[in-house]
C-alpha cells in the first residue's frame, strides 16, 4: 500500500487487508501511530462533550452528528487533507475522483436502533469550480443532496469511496453490538447475514460505492458508537457509463 509523503509518519503500518466478500472492501486496524491517534480521539471528544456533535439525523436515523468542515480546528482536520483523500482512493482503486469530499461525525447513544441496508451510490453537488491539484473541495458550500434552490451553477457528483473510522469508543467485546455490516444483497442485510466490522478504535473499513456495495448500521450497540463517516466523489457520467442512469440513488 503506497501513501502520500505526509502521511508516512502518521500511519502505524502498512497491513491493511483487501477482502472480496461480500463485495470488496478494506478493512485495517490500529491504522495511526498511537500519538497520532490519541490526538485524533482527543479532538472528538471535545467536540463531543462541547455539544459540536448534536445534529439529528433524520429519517430514522438514530445519531447525531455534525460536517467535519465546519470544526477542522484540529487534529480531525487530517481528514480534510488531500493526502488522505488520495490514499483511500488508491486504496479502493477508483481513479477518477473529483477531490471533493463530505466528511461526517457520528454519534450513537447505547442502544440506538439499527440502520438500513444502502448502497451509497448518491449524489453530492458542490461548487461549481473543482478543486485544484493537492486541494480538497467540501460539501455544504451548497446544498448536497439536491444543488442550488435558486439554478445558480454547482456540479453533480455521485458518492465513489465510502469510508468509516472507528474513534473515541469504549473497549468492544462480541455480544456488544454496533457493527457495520456488509451484505451481498438487501435481503441478506435484512437478515443481518454477511461480515460485521465491529466498532474497534483505530480501525476502519472502505470500500468503491457500487450497486452492489450494501451496507448498515447492523446491531444495536451496548454502548455509545463514535464513528468518522467520509465520502469521495466522481463524475456523475462516470457512473451512468458504467452502471447505468437508474444506479444512481437520489435522495
Amino acid at each position: 500500500m503506497g501513501e502520500p509523503d505526509e502521511l508516512a509518519d502518521l500511519l502505524a503500518h502498512r497491513r491493511w487487508v483487501r477482502r472480496t466478500l461480500p463485495f470488496p472492501h478494506v478493512v485495517a486496524t490500529d491504522v495511526f501511530t498511537d500519538e497520532v491517534y490519541a490526538a485524533l480521539e482527543a479532538d472528538f471528544v471535545r467536540l463531543l462533550d462541547g455539544g459540536a456533535i448534536s445534529q439529528p439525523s433524520g429519517s430514522g436515523y438514530e445519531a447525531t452528528w455534525a460536517r467535519l468542515a465546519e470544526h477542522a480546528d484540529g487534529p480531525l482536520s487530517l481528514f480534510l487533507s488531500r493526502g488522505w483523500h488520495d490514499l483511500l482512493a488508491g486504496v479502493a482503486r477508483v481513479g477518477t475522483t473529483t477531490g471533493d469530499v463530505s466528511v461526517g461525525l457520528h454519534h450513537h447513544e447505547p442502544g440506538g436502533a439499527p440502520g438500513w441496508p444502502h448502497n451509497d451510490l448518491n449524489p453530492g453537488w458542490f461548487p461549481e469550480d473543482a478543486p485544484g491539484p493537492g486541494e480538497v473541495g467540501v460539501d455544504g458550500l451548497v446544498d448536497y443532496h439536491h444543488g442550488p434552490a435558486d439554478g445558480s451553477p454547482a456540479r453533480e457528483t455521485v458518492r465513489a469511496v465510502s469510508a468509516l473510522f472507528y474513534l473515541a469508543n469504549p473497549p468492544w467485546a462480541e455480544g456488544d453490538g454496533g457493527e457495520t455490516g456488509l451484505y451481498d444483497s438487501v435481503a441478506a442485510g435484512a437478515r443481518t447475514e454477511g461480515v460485521l466490522v465491529p466498532p474497534v478504535n483505530n480501525s476502519l473499513v472502505l470500500f468503491e460505492c457500487t450497486p452492489y456495495s450494501w451496507h448498515a448500521y447492523a446491531r444495536a450497540s451496548r454502548h455509545q458508537r463514535n464513528s468518522l463517516v467520509m465520502w469521495l466523489h466522481r463524475p456523475r457520467q462516470d457512473v451512468v457509463e458504467r452502471w447505468g442512469e437508474s444506479s444512481v440513488v437520489h435522495w
